[in-house]
């Protein structure tokens, strides 16, 4: 802030959020310190950059008059972002009930005689704020969001799903082994019971055969008997 006898002027700096190709403001605030009116004057050295309203006024006794600076829009970004642009403000006590319409270039003039204050202002060109991030529903303020908290807990879950499901493919694999298997030897069993039954009925005939024609054919009876039997052991074995 400025501490002259007529005005105080905050800022001191004009500071500009930069952005191409936008317009950006910037305002100043005069606070009169006397009893007396106070005419003001704003010039810069780069008038067709800005423009400044009002650049001239009267500033009533104890009291305020804000001053907008608007930086038209640009094309490119100065180097390193530093701007060597200056502004000028002065201001001279003036009659009593003074108005803009009287203020005149030689209120201004030094070598008149007229008592005139001058503040030089420089311009800063500062980054544009950054917009907050968003808070996710439910959380508090200091805390993390709940998906954090839950982020190991819900990993381990989904391994063991993982582990669960993988375990339930390799059962369900074994059963449908194990069930081919069993039709496997359930159709086995069932062939040799079949030949065993084939052979009791040709056992029979030659019972039959044997007891009308002698004993010609106990040989047969014997061999007969003894197959039955291997096929008899294999099917228990199976079993």
């Amino acid at each position: 802030m400025s501490t002259g006898e007529l005005l105080s002027i905050e800022p001191l700096e004009l500071k500009f959020a930069f952005e191409l190709r936008k317009q950006i403001c910037c305002q100043l605030q005069l606070s009169n310190k006397t009893d007396n009116h106070v005419a003001f004057k704003v010039k810069t050295t780069n008038p067709k950059k800005y423009c400044v309203r009002p650049n001239t006024g009267v500033v009533l006794p104890r009291s305020t008059c804000d001053v907008v600076v608007t930086m038209q829009a640009q094309k490119e970004a100065p180097p390193d972002m530093q701007c060597r642009d200056k502004f000028l403000l002065q201001s001279v006590k003036a009659n009593d009930g003074a108005t803009a319409k009287d203020i005149t270039a030689e209120m201004f003039n030094k070598e008149a005689g007229h008592v005139v204050e001058e503040c030089k202002l420089r311009v800063v060109y500062v980054s544009r704020p950054q917009p907050p991030s968003p808070v996710r529903e439910g959380s508090e303020e200091g805390s993390p969001p709940r998906g954090s908290d839950n982020g190991h807990a819900n990993a381990a879950e989904f391994a063991a799903a993982a582990r669960a499901f993988s375990e339930g493919l390799e059962a369900q694999d074994k059963s449908y082994e194990a069930k081919a298997l069993i039709s496997k030897l359930t159709a086995e069993k069932n062939t040799a019971i079949q030949q065993n039954n084939k052979l009791r009925q040709e056992l029979e005939l030659l019972k039959r055969s044997s007891s009308k024609s002698g004993s010609g054919v106990s040989f047969m009876v014997v061999v007969l008997i003894g197959l039955l039997g291997i096929i008899m052991g294999y099917i228990m074995k199976k079993s």
